[in-house]
């Protein structure tokens, strides 16, 4: 807690109405309502540019900047606030300056009201042109708000119309203390922080990996906890804007989500979101544990579950179609599960989940948006950064390197496996038949042991291997994979290749019938 003893001056100067406000604000969201209820403290309005208009318009009597500088707006309005009787009001340490401002006539700004162009809305416009981003630049914004935050003691800076009511209320009951002073410096640093955050960005875009990079993010909410229940945790966003996201999802009913939910529900949207037909995916501990492709919602839930019961029970349930009353029914009679997601939660589903109060349900509202933007990974004194890994299955490119081709069926299935193995951690080895996995071994030192753990879970399930294909994230150093695969019954392979026993690999593959197609891509996740 950060602490500061005051003087009996301090403490009384910290608690009186402002006598003056700077007013310079692009949003203008009850402004008028707030300037109003300072004047009624007797505090005298200074305004700039759009925020003087608003005033004008609202018959709020107040002053110009020009009128108290004597220099009138300069350069299309690049220069209007940069000015020593401005930044002298704004930074004066009342008793300790009071010599310069009566010397030169300055009027000392007790509270300053700033926020800045949306620099990062302009951006992101597609049709957005390099002269209108620079024109969103603010110079003389960021300069108030640093200067009054650094000034704090003396002035009270705010940025946020939400807390416009706590300000008025705190100056009609004198409780402008320096601990709120001080909260208030730190939301304007932090606030102009993530503006020139937003600036850096824009003109290193050309650079994928630049010498400097930086993350801005806005907290939305305190987790009960994080992994674990002794592990503090809080959930952050970098676009409140963004729609289609795990952050951005509308909780329809349940309790809040907890971190290792929203981790889970993640991994599950980014997996369902890739096939075009309607598709269920299950996680468990950020690890598909079934996934299937089906001619409807229900259809595709129930494959999905069998690959994996065990696994599936508390599972994360995701769904790339809309949810309807009569699947989630079957869902919540078949198996307890935590969260279910889908694009569109129908109202009879909603009603069928009121039988299971603490189920949360979650509406994406939205398709899933591809993160494509470098991905960070904290490691002992700094991060990791990569390419998202957003490479799909090309046939074009890919090669089938055994004598027999596999059939039209094996190829869907295949590319149906390929796509679910880049969700699952290495080692990762999917069996699927039909548009559905049958076994998924995941996070193994070793891709044979993966390997033996997808058939394993196939045979516990009761589900029929042979004639299933096989997908791996990464080629196969040895010939046992393949071995263990045609003992399993499994036709056809997926894999990258690219290593130096591939020969003996394909020799495998041939010897047992098995037809393998070399994709080129490898799909390691950690």
């Amino acid at each position: 807690m950060w602490e500061r003893k005051l003087t009996e001056e301090n403490t009384r100067l910290t608690s009186l109405a402002p006598k003056t406000a700077l007013l310079s604000v692009y949003d203008k969201a009850n402004l008028v309502e707030f300037s109003r209820e300072l004047q009624a403290l007797g505090c005298e309005l200074v305004a700039s540019g759009g925020t003087a208009e608003a005033l004008d318009s609202a018959h709020i009597k107040h002053s110009t900047i020009e009128q108290k500088t004597g220099f009138p707006s300069m350069m299309d309005g690049r220069v209007k606030t940069l000015h020593p009787l401005v930044h002298g009001g704004i930074l004066s340490r009342r008793e300790q300056d009071q010599a310069e401002v009566t010397k030169y006539g300055i009027v000392e700004i007790d509270i300053v009201v700033v926020n800045l162009y949306p620099f990062a809305e302009v951006v992101s416009q597609a049709d957005c042109s390099h002269d209108r981003v620079i024109e969103n630049i603010d110079i003389g914004g960021p300069a108030l708000l640093r200067a009054a935050a650094k000034n704090h003691e003396h002035v009270l800076v705010v940025v946020d119309p939400n807390d416009y009511r706590e300000v008025i209320t705190r100056c009609l009951e004198e409780t402008v203390d320096l601990a709120f002073r001080y909260k208030m410096a730190t939301k304007a640093f932090n606030h102009v922080a993530s503006y020139d955050v937003a600036i850096a960005q824009y003109f290193s875009r050309a650079e994928k990996f630049p010498d400097t990079t930086f993350l801005a993010l806005s907290k939305k909410c305190d987790l009960r906890y994080g992994e674990n229940p002794h592990q503090d945790a809080a959930l952050y966003f970098d676009d409140p804007n963004q729609i289609g996201t795990v952050l951005s999802a509308n909780l329809l009913q349940g309790k809040e989500l907890s971190y290792n939910n929203i981790a889970d529900i993640d991994a599950a949207l980014e997996c369902v979101n890739q096939f075009q037909h309607a598709a269920c995916v299950i996680v468990k501990h950020g690890n598909p544990c079934g996934v299937a492709v089906a001619t409807n919602v229900e259809q595709a839930y129930f494959n999905a579950f069998a690959t994996d019961p065990i696994s599936a029970f508390g599972g994360i349930l995701a769904f790339n179609v809309p949810l309807d009353g009569g699947t989630l029914q079957e869902i919540i009679e078949n198996q307890f599960v935590e969260v279910v997601i889908a694009p569109q939660i129908e109202v009879s589903a909603l009603e069928v989940a009121k039988q299971r109060k603490a189920l949360r349900v979650l509406e994406l509202g939205a398709p899933l948006q591809q993160v494509s933007e470098p991905q960070y990974s904290q490691v002992s004194g700094g991060y990791l950064l990569q390419d998202a890994d957003v490479e799909k299955f090309n046939w074009e490119i890919s090669k089938c390197v055994t004598d027999r081709a596999p059939t039209d069926a094996e190829r869907l299935d295949l590319e149906f496996a390929w796509a679910v193995a880049r969700h699952v951690k290495s080692n990762a080895i999917v069996i699927a038949r039909e548009q559905r996995t049958v076994g998924i071994g995941a996070g193994q030192m070793s891709r044979v042991m993966s390997a033996k753990i997808a058939t394993l879970k196939a045979e516990e399930a009761g589900l029929v291997l042979t004639g299933s294909v096989l997908a791996s994230d990464a080629a196969f150093p040895f010939r046992d994979g393949i071995d263990t695969a045609a003992s399993a019954g499994i036709s056809a392979v997926i894999q990258p290749g690219g290593l130096r026993r591939d020969q003996e690999v394909i020799d495998a593959a041939n010897e047992t019938g098995i037809a393998m197609v070399f994709t080129g891509i490898r799909h390691f996740k950690h």
